[in-house]
């Protein structure tokens, strides 16, 4: 299994779906893992519990609004601080709204692009720049390694998808960001990835309907619809050693789905 002990690791949006996976899979792999919501109880209430379900590492939940970046590098200074370094990010917070073109409001506009893009720079940024500031330590393959962010994208970032325009736009802005970040930051020894999950039981797909879901699970290869324990675990891959030579890549995790 993969070993994360000794990496402090921060997750934006750690309190559901593919956020509160993946904090379960970096803490359960030995991780100190800080996550982060809107709602402090609610942050602090998911970080008991997926501690609980980790079995292991340590968990902490704090309040945070990505779209507010000095709120973002503060948070992130704080984190850095507090345990001596930050080694993993992951850029996970994120809102979908749908909508044919000619019903898209402007407030739903706004509301995507300041959580999902501009939330996303805010946190690679101050990531990068807390990671930068430790000493880099051996990675696997005999390289050198300060940290690893994982931004989320989505297969409709790649493919795009009726009815979700602003969000493909979003998400394809988001996984721009990684590789562009992956250009500027491998000199300081910094991987940046994004994984583009599929159609991913959560709440921010519950609202699509059964026959959309079905929609999609016959469009799948694979058969089903995606866990976030299926992202999480890619998520973990691309934050560890063994992915110690892979950066600025987009790892789809969509069980093959064609749009």
């Amino acid at each position: 299994m993969t070993d994360l002990s000794g990496k402090v690791a921060l997750v934006t949006g750690g309190t559901r779906g593919i956020g509160r996976a993946t904090v379960v899979a970096l803490a359960a792999a030995g991780a100190t893992v800080v996550l982060t919501g809107r709602d402090a109880a609610a942050a602090e209430r998911a970080a008991k519990e997926a501690a609980e379900a980790a079995g292991a590492g340590e968990v902490a939940g704090r309040a945070l609004d990505v779209t507010d970046g000095k709120a973002v590098a503060a948070l992130v200074r704080e984190v850095a601080r507090e345990h001596g370094r930050l080694d993993i990010a992951v850029a996970n917070a994120g809102v979908m709204t749908g909508g044919l073109l000619g019903m898209i409001r402007p407030e739903d506009v706004d509301s995507v692009l300041a959580t999902n893009v501009a939330g996303t720079l805010h946190t690679v940024q101050a990531a990068a720049r807390a990671m930068m500031r430790k000493k880099a330590r051996p990675a696997g393959g005999g390289g050198t390694s300060t940290g690893a962010i994982v931004v989320l994208g989505s297969v409709v970032g790649e493919k795009g998808s009726a009815g979700q325009a602003v969000y493909a736009a979003s998400k394809a802005a988001v996984a721009t960001i990684a590789r562009s970040a992956a250009k500027e930051l491998g000199k300081s020894g910094i991987r940046v990835n994004a994984v583009a999950p599929g159609v991913i039981e959560t709440a921010l797909t519950a609202d699509l309907g059964e026959e959309v879901l079905a929609a999609n699970v016959a469009n799948t290869p694979l058969g089903r619809l995606g866990r976030p324990e299926d992202v999480a675990a890619a998520i973990r891959f691309l934050v560890s050693d063994e992915a110690a030579f892979v950066t600025g890549q987009v790892l789809g995790v969509d069980g093959g789905l064609v749009l």
